[in-house]
């Protein structure tokens, strides 16, 4: 399976100097945890680092900022971390340990930004894989017990018991 079968095509962007209330608006608006942040390069926008719903807590209400004074640009993480959509499941999950995120902006053969793939969307992929792993393995032993039924026990062996009885010893 690859990156491209599991990845959100549905990528939400969010210019640097917006301040925070306006990615909070995008975020809830469009159902997203992260944002990918944008700038005004030669050509064009370009990609400058991505913005979390956990940015916008903790690096800036929890920390007592103004979160009106500030601008998304001033907590987004970067540089981004990208994998492309032909990647399996492993070189992702790998990408994301190695750089330690959650997520994973895709990119395809020209190097455009064409998804993101999330944590939850890896999780998701590879449970239902190992859903179908455990039904192949519960239906070949149904399968097996129907083709072939438990062979009957063999006879136990008759046993024989001496007499009970002094066995030989006689009284004095």
């Amino acid at each position: 399976m690859t990156v491209a079968q599991v990845c959100s095509r549905q990528v939400v962007t969010v210019d640097h100097d917006a301040p925070l209330a306006a990615a909070a608006r995008l975020m809830r608006d469009h159902h997203v945890g992260a944002l990918v942040v944008t700038a005004r390069a030669e050509h064009g926008h370009g990609v400058v680092g991505v913005v979390t719903d956990r940015d916008l807590v903790v690096e800036g209400l929890a920390r007592g900022a103004d979160a009106a004074g500030l601008r998304v640009g001033q907590l987004m993480r970067g540089p981004v971390v990208v994998v492309a959509e032909t990647a399996g499941l492993g070189e992702a999950l790998e990408r994301m340990q190695a750089h330690g995120v959650r997520r994973l902006l895709v990119t395809d053969a020209q190097g455009h930004l064409c998804g993101m793939a999330s944590f939850d969307d890896l999780l998701s992929a590879l449970a239902a894989q190992f859903t179908t792993l455990a039904t192949a393995v519960r239906v070949g032993r149904e399968r097996e017990a129907a083709e072939r039924p438990p062979l009957a026990p063999p006879p136990l062996p008759a046993l024989r018991l001496p007499r009970f009885g002094t066995a030989g010893w006689t009284a004095p």
